[in-house]
């Protein structure tokens, strides 16, 4: 079943690189992870915001969750969409969904999510999310 997307989407291309893959020109399974992270970072820039901002105000945002579906495989010198949705704001944390689709043919090659906790850099306990980044997410 697919989670029922709440609130903004970010779509971001990229290029597969000969070093993102493997001897077979397929690409390795971390580094759908990386793009995970590609799209987290774009969706928040689209946002206004950019981590370090989190950074100066003494907080943190670690993935402590990640599933990734693999549908099929990447290869060298494709054209992905990294689809980034925000999928659930709670207190300290927000749930991203994450689609990795091949641009030529519109194929979904992997999906997943990830499970980011807002964290007090001193205390590495778990903190608020700001208000003015639930604001500008639109929750």
């Amino acid at each position: 079943i697919k989670p029922q997307l709440i609130m903004k989407t970010n779509t971001t291309e990229q290029r597969v690189y000969y070093a993102d893959t493997d001897h077979g020109h397929v690409v390795y399974y971390s580094n759908y992870l990386k793009w995970f992270e590609i799209g987290r970072t774009e969706i928040l820039r689209q946002s206004g915001f950019d981590y370090n901002e989190f950074e100066k105000q003494g907080i943190i945002a670690p993935v402590v969750e990640v599933k990734c579906s693999y549908k099929e495989p990447a290869k060298y010198n494709d054209i992905i969409i990294i689809k980034t949705s925000i999928e659930n704001i709670g207190n300290s944390s927000i749930k991203f969904h994450y689609e990795i689709i091949r641009k030529e043919g519109n194929k979904l090659l992997a999906e997943g999510y990830t499970v980011n906790v807002f964290v007090d850099k001193k205390t590495m306990k778990s903190t608020r999310i700001p208000d003015n980044l639930r604001k500008a997410l639109g929750n």
